[in-house]
C-alpha cells in the first residue's frame, strides 16, 4: 500500500503563505495570540482551547494559523505571541540572533532514523556511505539524523548521500531501492514498521540521550514575553495542562482535533499519531534538553564551532513565575471515559492503517494532490477510502 497517500491524510494541508494576522503592539494584556499550523502534535493547543484551559487562566485567545515556511520568522516578528514547536528548528536561528524564548517542555519522541529491512544496516556506523531519504534538507528528521551521525563519528556532509522525497514517498523509495534508509517523523516511522519495510537504527523516544529530552517545547516571542510575563506564564500553564490532558486522554484528544476541524484527518489516523508521543510536560528537563541538543548539534557542525552551547541554551530558555515542576506535579486533569488507547488497540490501528484491514473501502471522490492546497476533512463521510487516497503531500516534518 502507498504510504504516501496514507500519511498525507493524517496531517495537514498548508493553505497560507504566511500567518494570517499582523503583529500587534507590545504591552501588558490578557489577549494572547497562539500560533498553529494544523498538525497532529499540536493537540495540547487544541485541547487548551476546547477544554477552557486558557479561559481558566484569565486569557482571551486568538488562534493564528500559519505555515511551515513562515513559522519561525512569524513568531520572531510578532505575528503571533506563543506556541509550541520543535526545539532543533530554533536553536540555529537563536544562535544567529532570533529573539524567541523556550518556556517549558510539551512532548517527546517524534523522530527516527530507520534502515530498510532488506539492507545489512543495523547500527548508525553501518549508515556510512549509504543513501538516506529525508522529507527535506533542514527539516527536523534531517537535523536529528545529523545529530546522531555527529555523535557516532559519521560525517553527514561527506559520508552520507542525502536524497529528498515527499515525506509520504519515503517507503516507496525504499521499495524501489533508491535509498538504503530514511530519517522521518511520526506517524511515518510507525507505519513503515507496521508495513515491515524498516528497522529502527536511532529512535528519539527509546535511545539515550534523546529519550531524556523534548522534541517540542513552548516557545514565545522574546519581546512579548518581556512585556507580558504574567500572560506568558498563564498561556504556558494552559498549554502544559493541555499536554497533560492529551497524555491522559490521547484517543479523546485525537477525536477532538478532528471533530473541531483543526486538521484534516480521521480519528483513527490521528489516534495512531498521538499514541506513540509522550506528552509529559516539565520545566527543568526542558531546559536540560536544550543543552543536550545544542551540544550535539555543535558536534554535528550545525552550530558554529565558536558557539558556547551552554550559554546558548541558557539564553534560549526562560523561567517564568508560576511555571514550575512543582506546579506540574500537583496538576490534575480529567480522565475521559474511553479516551485512552490500549496497546492492543494501538497495534490494531497500525495494522489497519498499514493496509491490512482497510482495502475494501470505496472511493467516491478525489482529494487534492498539491502540497499547497487545502486537504479535505477526512472525517467527512464523503472522503475517499484509505486504499486509493489521492492526497496532498505531508508537510516537511
Amino acid at each position: 500500500m502507498n504510504t504516501a497517500r496514507l500519511i498525507t491524510a493524517l496531517l495537514i494541508a498548508l493553505t497560507l503563505s504566511g500567518c494570517s494576522k499582523k503583529a500587534a503592539k507590545a504591552g501588558p494584556s490578557n489577549k494572547v495570540r497562539v500560533g498553529y499550523i494544523g498538525l497532529t502534535c499540536e493537540a495540547p493547543i487544541f485541547a487548551a482551547v476546547e477544554k477552557g484551559f486558557f479561559k481558566e487562566e484569565g486569557l482571551e485567545i486568538e488562534l493564528v494559523k500559519c505555515n511551515w515556511a513562515a513559522y519561525k520568522d512569524a513568531l520572531a516578528l510578532g505575528s503571533f505571541d506563543i506556541t509550541h514547536h520543535l526545539t532543533m528548528l530554533f536553536l540555529k536561528p537563536i544562535e544567529q540572533g532570533l529573539d524567541v524564548r523556550f518556556l517549558a517542555g510539551i512532548h517527546r519522541g517524534c523522530l527516527r532514523v530507520q534502515a530498510g529491512v532488506k539492507t545489512n544496516i543495523h547500527t548508525v556506523e553501518d549508515l556510512k556511505g549509504k543513501r538516506i531519504g529525508v522529507p527535506g534538507m533542514g527539516t527536523p528528521p534531517f537535523v536529528f539524523a545529523n545529530r546522531v551521525f555527529g555523535t557516532h563519528g559519521v560525517d553527514a556532509g561527506k559520508d552520507i548521500t542525502w536524497k529528498v522525497y515527499p515525506a509520504g514517498e519515503l517507503g516507496l523509495a525504499l521499495d524501489k531501492g533508491e535509498i538504503d534508509a530514511v530519517a522521518d517523523s511520526e506517524p511515518i516511522g510507525s507505519l513503515l514498521i507496521a508495513e515491515g519495510k524498516v528497522r529502527n537504527v536511532a529512535d528519539q523516544i527509546m535511545d539515550e540521550p534523546y529519550n531524556q529530552e523534548y522534541c517540542c517545547e513552548v516557545v514565545a516571542n522574546g519581546k512579548w514575553v518581556d512585556a507580558n510575563s504574567k500572560a506568558a506564564a498563564a498561556a504556558t500553564r494552559a498549554l502544559l495542562k493541555g499536554a497533560k490532558w492529551v497524555e491522559t486522554n490521547p484517543k479523546a484528544a485525537a477525536v477532538l482535533a478532528v471533530e473541531k476541524k483543526y486538521l484534516a484527518s480521521t480519528p483513527e489516523l490521528n489516534t495512531v499519531a498521538l499514541a506513540r508521543l509522550r506528552y509529559i510536560p516539565a520545566v527543568q528537563l526542558a531546559e536540560n534538553s536544550l543543552h543536550i541538543a545544542a551540544r550535539e548539534m555543535k558536534v554535528a557542525k550545525m552550530l558554529a564551532p565558536e558557539t558556547d552551547t551552554d550559554a546558548l541554551a541558557k539564553r534560549a530558555f526562560m523561567h517564568l513565575d508560576g511555571v514550575t515542576d512543582e506546579w506540574l506535579k500537583n496538576l490534575t486533569v480529567e480522565t475521559v471515559a474511553g479516551g485512552q488507547v490500549s496497546k492492543d488497540e494501538d497495534a490494531r490501528l497500525l495494522a489497519a492503517l498499514a493496509g491490512k484491514d482497510m482495502e475494501s473501502s470505496c472511493c467516491r471522490r478525489k482529494m487534492f494532490d498539491q502540497p499547497d492546497q487545502e486537504a479535505p476533512n477526512l472525517a467527512d463521510p464523503d472522503a475517499p477510502c484509505l486504499s486509493k487516497k489521492l492526497v496532498a503531500d505531508q508537510p516537511n516534518r
